[in-house]
């Protein structure tokens, strides 16, 4: 059997890092045949926050931006090219997220900053990129697309399933057996969880929830954060940093609290609003399956446990998936059913008008 070797690279609204998954689709279930992590330099992870935001000489510094992801994206293809000992010549295409700089679907717009063409210079292997837009242009959110993926990956006729990713925002993804995929974002992640524990203790991220679970939970402050209109919209529906930020937060913090507790209240926000989701969207589900930086936060889990109980919680490492894995899987996915001209979105998921054909190729 030929193989269908394809990279996925994804820098998710954590502003970490590139994702890299070399995947082979021949088989099935596909096969992941190496992974890699490029972490970003603190002066593009810098200027990528910075760009969430308005300021000066934007389009400037979003093009040399965009050139340093690509070289970063270069570097986190290389990885796993050498790790698998693969040559780019034998690779069918890449599927390049890019990073979010702006999300406003209801403007019309959703800005992924990426250069392909640098990354195809570079790599010499076909590019598929810019996913979102086309899924907008059909009146759609452009998110989340990873359902359709979710579906093919861990749907079972047998049993009702959710899946859980747990990135900078968090979205679900409702798998019932009769196969009607629905999904929408729910919310914070870990966006805030970052966010706050950087400006309070210096560290990128709260490592396995430890800072976190030395807090207690302020509930005046959980009901304040629960009230957020956005929590009440019923699906479609699709959220980032544009809503959920630091200034968001700022606003919502009207006493003084302990960092730590605040940070534990933040972890209880993430855990009641995917619970609540699941409960209103996903209600025949038995099992919860948790994927992406979320599911190393052991506080987190063990309060997404609880409050999902009886269902049976656990991550897609269960399913042979592991969990930091699964959005690059996930674009690399994409950019197959777009060379193939499937359509990569749910319609009922995203809003679009129908199903589209996703994404920009650039050819090697």
């Amino acid at each position: 059997m030929r193989s269908e070797l394809y990279i996925g690279l994804m820098s998710g609204t954590s502003i970490d890092g590139i994702d890299a998954v070399l995947v082979d689709f021949s088989g099935k279930p596909c096969r992941t045949l190496s992974h890699a992590h490029v972490a970003f330099a603190a002066s593009l992870r810098a200027e990528l926050n910075a760009l969430q935001q308005r300021g000066a000489d934007e389009l400037h510094r979003a093009s040399l931006a965009a050139n340093d992801l690509m070289d970063a994206c270069t570097a986190a293809a290389s990885a796993v090219l050498t790790a698998a000992g693969i040559s780019a010549r034998e690779l069918t295409a890449i599927g390049l997220h890019g990073q979010t700089v702006r999300h406003r679907p209801d403007l019309g717009y959703t800005i992924q900053l990426a250069n392909p063409a640098r990354l195809v210079e570079a790599i010499g292997a076909t590019v598929v990129a810019d996913f979102r837009s086309r899924d907008v242009a059909a009146g759609g959110q452009g998110a989340p697309l990873a359902p359709a993926f979710h579906a093919a990956l861990f749907g079972k006729a047998d049993r009702h399933r959710a899946v859980v990713n747990i990135g900078g925002i968090a979205n679900v993804t409702d798998l019932p057996s009769d196969g009607a995929v629905r999904g929408f974002d729910i919310g914070p992640g870990n966006t805030l969880l970052d966010a706050w524990c950087e400006r309070n203790t210096g560290a990128a991220y709260d490592r396995d929830g430890a800072w976190g679970a030395g807090g207690k939970v302020v509930e005046p402050l959980l009901q304040t954060l629960s009230e957020e209109p956005y929590f009440a919209l019923k699906p479609p529906k699709s959220t980032g940093r544009d809503r959920f930020n630091m200034a968001w937060l700022r606003r919502q913090i009207k006493s003084s609290y302990a960092a730590a507790d605040v940070q534990r209240t933040l972890v209880a926000l993430t855990a009641r609003t995917i619970a609540e989701a699941i409960s209103s969207y996903c209600t025949g589900a038995t099992e919860v399956l948790i994927c992406g930086g979320g599911a190393h936060n052991k506080t987190l889990m063990l309060e997404l446990e609880s409050g999902l109980s009886p269902r049976r919680v656990e991550t897609t490492a269960a399913e042979g998936a592991p969990v930091d894995q699964i959005e690059a899987l996930a674009f690399a996915w994409l950019a197959r059913e777009t060379l193939a001209a499937r359509p990569g979105n749910i319609a009922a998921v995203t809003g679009a008008r129908g199903a589209r054909v996703l994404g920009a190729i650039y050819p090697a």
